[in-house]
């Protein structure tokens, strides 16, 4: 692990804290791009496709002991794409749309070294208790997750009162399936 450098190409501290937690060296690289994928892409694909987008820029940049991890994350809850809310109506709108069902948390990954690259999905199932609307109002306003697809982060207060249960990873829901990642460095990487 000390011969390799991550190179994270993401802003979310979420996803900072969970690689400081493997214990890699890292840095953050980041490139804003413009995420818009083909209308025709099947929603499973997104994810990747925009993980693949955000490498772009960055991927010139690395040098020979360097790891780029790009990834992105959406909620898909009755075929549509769920990404991050434009303003509080929406949020509300979201999160009333996956009160009391099931829905899929997808994030897609890639890794690439200067000669390697690697590109996978995880795919959790999250159900959610039927919630109030006062429930929903008081996480909007207190936690502010506009920076979070499906406007929800499990972490936090809804993720206590309103997750019945997951099926797949905790942390994929979070943003990136860390059990994943560390698998493929290690599998691919000699990490």
């Amino acid at each position: 692990m000390d011969k390799l450098k991550i190179v994270l190409a993401s802003k979310s501290p979420r996803r900072q804290a969970l690689i400081k937690e493997l214990g890699f060296d890292f840095e953050i690289r980041t490139k804003e791009v413009e995420e818009i994928y083909p209308p025709e892409l099947p929603p499973y694909k997104v994810p990747e496709f925009l993980a693949a987008l955000k490498a772009v820029p960055i991927a010139p940049t690395l040098n020979h002991n360097e790891i780029l991890l790009t990834s992105d994350t959406i909620v898909l809850a009755e075929g549509n794409i769920l990404g991050k809310p434009k303003d509080k109506q929406e949020a509300f709108e979201m999160i009333q749309t996956l009160s009391g069902k099931s829905h899929e948390v997808i994030t897609g990954v890639q890794l690439k070294s200067v000669d390697k690259l690697i590109s996978f999905s995880s795919i959790t199932t999250v159900y959610f208790s039927p919630l109030t609307t006062d429930e929903i109002s008081f996480y909007i306003d207190k936690y502010k997750p506009m920076d979070k697809a499906g406007s929800y982060g499990i972490q936090e207060w809804i993720g206590y009162i309103g997750v019945s249960k997951i099926e797949g990873c905790y942390y994929n829901v979070m943003g990136l399936p860390i059990h994943d990642v560390y698998q493929a460095l290690k599998e691919h990487f000699n990490a």
